[in-house]
């Protein structure tokens, strides 16, 4: 029978809960969230929006299909949302040592001892959940025995963008249409999915000033931590807003086009992060359901008078996305790639690349 090493996870607020150990076996720190998702544990582990974080799945077992191959079709990922897991830990309440799935070539637990990824079950995931509703997402650390020397991470301490995006520029040549994505953190199947729609996809840094490269249109993608440390991409995306070329943001996209547009962004008690989050168009009775995984929110009270919300969540009345009244110019809090979760919402892409 296979037993893990004891190991605890301690949060800021001084709460210790006893477990065991799977993964790699080091201590780590980060901040605390939940995820409520039933399935897609490899998607969202390797979500670069989860860097700096310690995710906890509230569905209580996990691993039980594995893991499949890291196989790519034209440099791009089948299966993995970016070339590595960025999560810095995982908590489960009962983790499944066996697994069995079509397209399984490993466990989840030996995945993260290759990619140095420490885990901890026999967590009480309902109870911790609970405290982290009540009191917010919060920091923890997960270690071993007796120590205690490493520190909690802030990860609001420092730009994560910059961490997660590309270094270079990377072209992925399938049309004539130009279309710029500023890669903040980008999930691949957002690559996938404009590559399906035949476009000649550039794909540059976050902080990259595309105003000057010649384009049709232009998508700014999700990504980690606080979208004040993008104060460069924000003034970018309004040069880019002198003209009427169409512009998509997704998630941290969401952020940054709205702070263009005037909004502020705050900080979330504890975020939305699962695979069935009900989102309204506003003004209409048109309902989806929504991958989401974020931790802030746009105040659409301070929009400018030319933007209006556009969508709003069905289950705390937060925003969703906004759109400019009369130009080519929206973007949605929530993930129509999906990768994991409903593909509801998948035509955004296509409606996108009908506008160039």
């Amino acid at each position: 029978m296979y037993q893990g090493k004891p190991v605890r996870l301690i949060l800021e607020n001084g709460m210790v809960f006893q477990g065991k150990s799977f993964g790699a076996e080091k201590t780590t720190s980060g901040e605390v969230v939940f995820n409520t998702a039933m399935v897609g544990y490899p998607e969202s582990l390797t979500d670069p929006s989860c860097e700096g974080q310690i995710l906890t799945f509230t569905y209580p077992i996990i691993g039980n299909y594995g893991v499949p191959a890291n196989s790519k079709t034209n440099g791009i990922s089948d299966f993995f949302e970016s070339d590595r897991i960025h999560a810095r830990g995982v908590i489960v309440q009962d983790y499944s040592y066996e697994y069995s799935h079509w397209n399984a070539k490993r466990s989840l637990s030996d995945w993260m001892k290759e990619e140095n990824i420490p885990g901890i079950y026999g967590i009480d995931t309902r109870m911790l959940t609970k405290i982290l509703r009540e009191n917010g997402s919060m920091l923890g650390k997960i270690v071993y025995g007796d120590e205690d020397e490493v520190e909690y991470y802030d990860p609001t301490s420092e730009n994560l963008v910059d961490k997660v995006s590309c270094r270079e520029i990377i072209e992925y040549d399938y049309g004539e249409k130009k279309v710029v994505l500023v890669d903040c953190g980008v999930k691949l199947n957002i690559v996938r999915e404009l590559i399906k729609q035949k476009v000649d996809l550039i794909r540059v840094p976050w902080d990259y000033d595309f105003n000057q490269m010649e384009y049709d249109g232009l998508v700014i993608s999700n990504g980690p931590g606080s979208p004040d440390y993008c104060e460069i991409t924000v003034h970018h995306i309004r040069e880019a807003m002198q003209s009427d070329k169409p512009i998509f943001g997704i998630c941290m996209g969401n952020y940054l086009l709205s702070k263009a547009a005037g909004a502020k962004i705050y900080k979330m008690k504890h975020g939305h992060r699962g695979l069935s989050q009900p989102v309204r168009k506003v003004g209409t009775n048109i309902c989806y359901i929504t991958s989401q995984n974020h931790g802030y929110a746009v105040d659409q009270d301070f929009l400018d008078d030319d933007w209006e919300p556009y969508f709003i969540n069905m289950n705390d009345g937060t925003n969703e996305g906004v759109r400019h009244k009369t130009k080519p110019f929206y973007s949605v809090q929530f993930h129509p790639e999906a990768a994991a979760g409903p593909t509801d919402t998948l035509f955004f892409f296509q409606d996108f690349v009908k506008m160039l």
